[in-house]
Parts: structure tokens; sequence; C-alpha cells
């Protein structure tokens, strides 16, 4: 189990049962201001959702499952879940979400997400170091993630844990006119 631990924080691989929560934090996230830049994903999609999806997400990326995702928390001593990422792998020869070439195995994290009352402690760093542990583990020869255009406190945070971009744009069709940068960090 990849476990890093605070003064405040459990870092940790979520498990299959723990459905419910994923399902609250994902709902949170999907209400935060910068959520329609920061998620493909929208709120009254969401949850509209039966609990069954929620239980195979989180089956699909718990600790031990075989699907090529992990999803990471961040725990406080009280058991309420502060922020999460998961990590996609994605294999060489294969297409991305948007349909680019994935040219050699990598990681891609999704899903950032920490309650603004835990931003700046910490624990997004503390998220992104059990992330990229994980991805490292599995082979990866880089990890990735793609951020709004227009999402400059993010882009700034993953600067400084030394993702950078690589120059890929995508654009979204969703919004015309707006697009994604991909930020890497290059296994050393």
């Amino acid at each position: 189990m990849n476990d890093t631990t605070s003064d405040i924080y459990t870092v940790r691989s979520l498990r299959a049962d723990e459905w419910p929560a994923v399902k609250e934090l994902r709902l949170a996230a999907l209400q935060d201001p910068v959520a329609p830049i920061a998620f493909l994903e929208t709120y009254d999609n969401a949850v509209s959702q039966p609990d069954s999806f929620w239980e195979e997400r989180a089956a699909r990326a718990a600790e031990g499952a075989t699907s090529g995702v992990q999803q990471f928390v961040a725990e406080r001593a009280d058991g309420t879940w502060v922020g999460s990422v998961t990590v996609l792998l994605e294999e060489a020869g294969t297409s991305d979400w948007a349909g680019f070439p994935v040219e050699r195995r990598q990681g891609h994290l999704v899903g950032v997400f920490v309650r603004p009352e835990a931003r700046g402690s910490g624990v997004a760093k503390e998220l992104f170091d059990a992330s990229v542990e994980w991805a490292w583990g599995q082979g990866a020869e880089r990890i990735r993630l793609i951020v709004h255009q227009d999402n400059p406190r993010a882009q700034g945070f993953y600067r400084k844990v030394g993702f950078v971009p690589s120059g890929v744009v995508v654009p979204l069709p969703q919004a015309p006119g707006e697009a994604e940068l991909e930020f890497v960090l290059e296994r050393s």
C-alpha cells in the first residue's frame, strides 16, 4: 500500500468499499467554482448516477485493482477525505481520451481536487508524490496531466511539483476557442 502520513493527513490508495466517500468527494469537487474548467464531468450528470456507477468507479481505481487505474485520497484523522487524485496508465500504441496517440507507457493524472479548507497545507503535493511513485512503480516512462488554459492556480501548482508544459494543446470541442494544455514529468 502506498501510504504517506503528515501531521494532519494520511495519503493512501482507496479501498473498493469506500464508494460512498468517492461519490461525496467527487460531487464536492464538481461544485467547486473552477469545476467547469477543471473537470470534463458536470455535477448534474454525476449526481444523477446510480450507486452502482460509484461502486464500479471505486472498484476500478481501488488498491489492488488490475485495471491500470489507482485513486489516492488524503484523509484526516477523523476519516474525512480532503483531497484526491487518480492515475490512469496509458499504453504505448493506443489513443488517449482526446484521440491523440500515446507514444509510450505513461501515467495520466486526472480528477485532482483538494477541498478549499485544505489548500495550501501541502496535501496536494503529498497526493502527487504518492501518485507519481505509483506510476513509476507501474513502469511509466513519463507522467502527464491536462489543465485548462485559463486555470493559472493549477498550472502554478503543477510547475511547483516539477511538471512542465509539453507544447501539446488539446482543443475543447464542447467549448470552441478554449483549450487545455498538457504538462509532463519525465522519469529521471
